[in-house]
């Protein structure tokens, strides 16, 4: 078995200033252990929420409580495809996302929150497999994502401050 490949932490040149504050949102060094512990944090948190909830919106116009799951689904789809793409040093840039465009097209609302919770759980079980893979060189990789440089390891700080973003919004705007 190999041994673990420790990541640090991303330089501030490794990222758009966008980002910024999702990885400020993870001080922690280990940023697998991170990821792995999340899952636990997240179900606990949605756990507390019944399925009778979950089109709650705390303003109209704001998405509901699947809406945001689906979101975060969504979100580590994306950010994990652009990590894949530059961990495999494809130089090819890549587009960004619109997330509200995204949101129009998306069917969350009609599903159930379990399963949109479980559909989240699976893609990052999923994730923690492919960055575990990763050799170090890999981690820090830059490709070039919505016209800005960002490194392997930036992503998977983004994917993790990303979802404490959003809980934090859950926790303090849906509670």
């Amino acid at each position: 078995m190999s041994q673990p490949v420790i990541v640090t932490r991303p330089e501030p040149n490794e990222y758009a200033p966008s980002y910024a504050g999702y990885v400020a949102h993870v001080p922690e060094t280990n940023i697998l252990a991170e990821m792995e512990a999340q899952i636990r944090i997240f179900q606990d948190q949605m756990a507390a929420i019944p399925d009778s909830r979950g089109g709650y919106r705390y303003q109209p116009g704001k998405w509901s409580i699947r809406e945001v799951v689906g979101h975060l689904s969504d979100g580590e789809r994306v950010f994990a495809y652009r990590a894949l793409r530059f961990a495999r040093a494809d130089a090819t840039p890549l587009p960004g996302f619109d997330e509200g465009e995204y949101m129009l097209q998306s069917p969350f609302d009609r599903c159930r929150l379990t399963d949109l919770v479980a559909e989240w759980e699976l893609i990052r079980r999923a994730n923690l497999y492919f960055f575990r893979s990763l050799e170090p060189a890999a981690w820090t990789r830059i490709g070039i994502a919505n016209d800005d440089p960002i490194s392997v390891r930036a992503l998977a700080y983004v994917i993790v401050g990303h979802t404490r973003h959003h809980l934090e919004t859950l926790r303090t705007r849906y509670a």
